[in-house]
């Protein structure tokens, strides 16, 4: 039901793109590198933003964020239409030879949630008990996945406020020593705003990014376990194989529902 985990290459290739465009077009107006890196502003963005993140989270949630981070660069692959086939073959089998045929394909089942939805209508239980069962789950899925998100969508927010403070600060040092070069003062106000700049730029090309492709990784495996449900209710139900098959794939779009069909 799910292949292994691989390179998501459009995430990859949009942050290359996004640091290639924002720091690319700052050279080519004639700044180096070297001005942007500033261990200072740097530390109040990453370890600013992070410190607040801790204290605004769960411990248990905080410290998995290498891990959502890992995920949304190698996000797990659903393999919707292998779980249709798979339902609709179930189908095939209970249409001949009753539900109860089912019992010893349950063990082979990989998929956990198919798994247990299956075992729950073998056993007799009333369709509404087993959605109401499955509704559970997937809401408690997606409150977990959410708060998940939630994480890198509030770091989003700390990273340009911090960039802001480190500016703040970076221009009350520089004022507090004016009175020397002009151009030497000149010079300490513009690095004060690196800070700013690694504020803005970690916010919208990291952290914001990785929360919405979190959202979009549970958003295909929600869709994965409604097709389960509704699939395992179609059999309990005695429909015609077909008609599943061709139920469970009208919750693609129109375009792909020509192909798969």
């Amino acid at each position: 039901m799910k292949n292994n985990s691989n390179f998501e290459f459009g995430t990859i290739v949009g942050l290359i793109l996004g640091v290639l465009s924002i720091f690319g077009s700052f050279l080519l107006e004639g700044g180096t590198l070297g001005a942007l890196i500033l261990i200072p502003a740097m530390l109040i963005v990453f370890g600013g933003t992070i410190a607040t993140a801790m204290i605004g989270s769960p411990a248990k949630i905080f410290f998995k964020i290498p891990s959502f981070i890992k995920l949304a660069l190698i996000p797990p692959k659903f393999n919707i239409v292998e779980t249709i086939e798979t339902i609709v073959n179930y189908a095939i089998i209970a249409r001949k030879d009753g539900i109860l045929a089912l019992e010893k394909e349950v063990n082979n089942i990989s998929h956990p949630f198919l798994k247990k939805m299956l075992r729950l209508a073998i056993d007799g239980t009333d369709p509404e008990t087993i959605r109401e069962i499955a509704d559970i789950e997937i809401n408690y899925i997606t409150e977990r996945h959410m708060a998940n998100a939630t994480v890198f969508q509030k770091m989003g927010g700390y990273a340009p406020t911090m960039g802001i403070i480190g500016t703040v600060m970076g221009l009350i040092s520089t004022l507090a020593n004016a009175g020397g070069d002009p151009n030497e003062l000149i010079h300490h106000i513009a690095s004060a705003f690196i800070a700013t700049l690694w504020g803005v730029f970690s916010a919208n090309i990291i952290w914001l990014p990785i929360a919405d492709r979190l959202k979009a990784i549970h958003a295909e495996e929600k869709v994965l376990l409604e097709i389960i449900v509704e699939g395992v209710l179609a059999i309990q139900a005695g429909e015609v194989p077909t008609i599943i098959k061709t139920k469970l794939y009208s919750m693609f779009p129109i375009s792909e529902q020509a192909i798969e069909i």
